[in-house]
């Protein structure tokens, strides 16, 4: 079976770029090609698609609202953004919603198609500039810490219970978290996939887990993420 495309570009340029990759790839199958968000949303429900390219500029809505609504009905689909935006804001703005790919429009329509497939294949397509950033923010951001209900005025505060995992699992498992494949958290810090998976194993270990969804969920109740 073919992977079925839609496009939401408002660029032409861009929009026929992109339209004939898909086109001229077998595995291939083009839905649509869209120039406006709410054009996109209505054919994400009315045929929902296997992958949505979408840039975040376009006329009407932002792109990141149509990546969140795709999230939220029509979980299935993978969203590739495909913008000129690679500031913070819009990088982590469209991942917290939902896209589990972004790429930069100087990448070439082969790059394009390819990061379909790569999607489809469980991966996270993303430009190493790009990586770079996101790299760079979750490094920043400040560790979850475990919620305490307010201290007993008879009692002093339990402390809180030191974390199973290492800087560096919690860091992976992080990442893993916000949907990043096994070769793109090897790719954001710098390791391979190999090393990326034994980490993983250790981390299912450590949390008597074995599975990725049930590792973030656990990893979450315990305030580790």
């Amino acid at each position: 079976m073919t992977t079925r495309v839609l496009i939401v570009e408002d660029e032409p340029e861009f929009l026929q770029r992109f339209t004939e990759a898909v086109l001229a790839d077998p595995g291939l199958s083009l839905i649509a090609g869209v120039t406006t968000g709410r054009a996109g949303l209505a054919l994400l429900d009315a045929q929902p698609p296997d992958v949505m390219l979408v840039d975040l500029g376009l006329p009407d809505i932002s792109g990141i609202e149509l990546i969140r609504h795709a999230a939220r009905h029509v979980p299935q689909c993978d969203v590739l953004v495909v913008t000129m935006f690679a500031d913070d804001a819009h990088v982590l703005g469209s991942i917290a919603a939902g896209a589990t790919g972004y790429l930069l429009k100087d990448a070439q329509a082969t790059k394009v198609a390819a990061a379909i497939h790569e999607l489809r294949a469980g991966g996270s397509p993303i430009s190493p500039s790009i990586a770079r950033r996101v790299l760079a923010a979750f490094r920043l951001a400040p560790q979850g810490a475990p919620a305490t209900p307010p201290p007993s005025p008879m009692a002093a505060p339990a402390p809180p219970e030191p974390s199973p995992l290492s800087e560096r699992e919690t860091e992976i498992l992080r990442l893993v978290a916000k949907g990043f494949g096994f070769e793109a958290v090897g790719e954001l810090l710098g390791i391979s996939p190999h090393t990326v998976v034994t980490h993983v194993k250790k981390i299912y270990r450590k949390l008597a887990v074995h599975s990725r969804g049930e590792a973030v969920y656990e990893a979450s109740q315990m305030g580790l993420l």
